[in-house]
């Protein structure tokens, strides 16, 4: 086998989406005119070009995500105690039966 056929050779995969997701797929590959595995290969190209995913920090889902209301003001200061209150809580917490 040549080397440009073996580098043809691909994998399948097995992906699960929601609805709205796979909707999307659909008709992305329809106004491109491909496969959907096409469009999710060019997804895959695209983002991995980007940059994003070695520029992605997950602590940047953090902005924000304290501005409810109700959400301490002064967690900045005092997370080590709240984290202390949060775990003593669950240790006190009774424990679920698993299923088997």
């Amino acid at each position: 086998m040549s080397k440009s056929k073996r580098s043809a050779v691909r994998e399948p995969i097995q992906v699960y989406l929601t609805g709205a997701e796979r909707a999307r797929l659909d008709r992305l590959a329809r106004e491109l005119g491909v496969s959907r595995a096409e469009v999710l290969r060019r997804g895959l190209d695209t983002l991995a070009g980007s940059g994003r995913a070695q520029d992605y920090d997950p602590l940047d889902d953090l902005v924000g995500a304290f501005d409810a209301p109700g959400a301490p003001r002064d967690l900045a200061e005092e997370h080590d105690r709240y984290l202390a209150e949060d775990v003593e809580a669950e240790w006190h917490r009774p424990k679920r039966k698993r299923s088997s």
